[in-house]
């Protein structure tokens, strides 16, 4: 165990409802979308995805618990309950509910977030005042509740060029207008504030070039006004072997040399605890390897599980409910248990609150509404059950827990 992460992990188990914003080692952070918005929650967005706009149809294959909201939270939707009652959701809009999702961070263990930015809605000054609004309130939450937070750039449908003209203007405007960076809960990690760069080396058609993306890994890493930071690069989950889910580029390998950690996307890439053990040993070593060897950390992502039957249904595919099964939480610790013995030091957690690809760990409902094509519900668990288990996870992480077999049981 290296001395720094061992310190750590004497510091983490001495204040766990108090999050460490100078490292990553000894966390478990999750992605958080901060997306969704209604027509009558101020935004003036309509409704972002949840999908309403066909009768009887939506995006999310989760139903969130809305229990907890006051009823200024709360927004009823076109979908009901069998006894008639409209179902309602929540907005990322709302200070309050922000302020909760980091209790629920603090109540459980869990110690921040990266806060996802879309490249493609901050060409929208509509929707970039909507990301905007849910970062202020991010900030206040995190400082409120003991939690951390930093910005992940999702590259996703930027067209080329897009990574200067959109990305680095925005974070030179967040650094200079918005002044993320003096926030006392900002993420940090080897003395540094952590920005991530999702999307880089996939080889499903994106239009900007390895050439772009590592003149932002640059700007990022090395500008002298707005660069100096530690910079994490997301990235395909055969991004080492160059095959797979990744361009077959050698390129790919000299574009992460600008990146101080690696984070390969597992989403999709297995989707039951056997095969998730197989998959996760069979990289987890050289993956190490390759950034031990290039100085660099290394943040694998595991998730609780998967399914997108009705987002899927609305681009007219067809696709099946509850295709990666949770099985009440033992997908989620398989992957964990793999990547903690394997020898990592932190883990990325997707997602807190996406809806839309059934991989939330936040409160959702196991009582839902009829129509759609149906929603994945566990009714034995209680509604915070993956919140406690990502707190576990952290737990076994910084070795305060035995690192068993099975998941932990309440």
């Amino acid at each position: 165990m290296r001395p720094l992460f061992a310190l750590v992990l004497l510091l983490a188990s001495s204040a766990l409802h108090a999050a460490d914003s100078a490292t990553l080692f000894g966390r478990v952070m999750c992605g958080y979308q901060g997306w969704f918005a209604t027509p009558t929650d101020g935004s003036n967005l309509g409704w972002v995805h949840y999908g309403f706009g066909k009768p009887g149809h939506c995006h999310i294959d989760l139903w969130p618990d809305v229990s907890e909201l006051d009823a200024d939270e709360r927004f009823d939707t076109p979908l009901k309950f069998e006894d008639g009652t409209p179902a309602q959701v929540y907005s990322s809009s709302h200070p309050k509910t922000v302020r909760r999702h980091f209790e629920w961070m603090r109540d459980n263990g869990i110690d921040g977030i990266f806060l996802q930015r879309f490249g493609t809605v901050l060409k929208d000054k509509r929707y970039r005042q909507h990301h905007d609004t849910v970062m202020q309130h991010v900030r206040d939450a995190a400082k409120a509740a003991g939690r951390t937070w930093c910005v992940m750039y999702d590259l996703t449908g930027l067209r080329a060029g897009e990574l200067e003209s959109v990305i680095m203007q925005d974070w030179k405007r967040l650094r200079t207008e918005l002044k993320i960076l003096e926030d006392p809960s900002y993420q940090r990690h080897a003395g540094k504030p952590v920005v991530a760069v999702w999307g880089i080396g996939f080889n499903d058609g994106r239009d900007y070039t390895l050439e772009e993306s590592q003149a932002l890994l640059r700007f990022l890493h090395d500008n002298p006004d707005f660069g100096k930071l530690t910079v994490m690069a997301g990235v395909p989950w055969h991004w080492r072997t160059l095959d797979g889910d990744a361009v077959r580029d050698p390129q790919f390998h000299e574009v992460l040399k600008s990146a101080d950690i690696i984070s390969p996307w597992a989403v999709g890439r297995y989707g039951f605890p056997e095969d998730a053990k197989h998959r996760i040993t069979s990289v987890n070593e050289a993956d190490l390897q390759w950034c031990r060897e290039h100085g660099q950390d290394y943040l694998p992502v595991i998730f609780p599980g998967f399914s997108w039957r009705n987002l899927s249904k609305m681009r007219g595919v067809d696709a099946k409910l509850n295709a990666f099964p949770r099985l009440g939480g033992e997908f989620l610790w398989s992957q964990a248990r793999e990547r903690i013995a394997g020898g990592n030091t932190m883990l990325y957690i997707a997602m807190f609150d996406e809806l839309d690809e059934g991989t939330a760990i936040f409160k959702t409902a196991s009582k839902v509404p009829v129509g759609a094509e149906g929603f994945v519900t566990e009714p034995d668990l209680k509604s915070d059950h993956y919140l406690w288990l990502t707190g576990q996870i952290g737990r076994a992480l910084r070795r305060e827990i035995p690192l068993s077999l099975k998941a932990p049981v309440r």
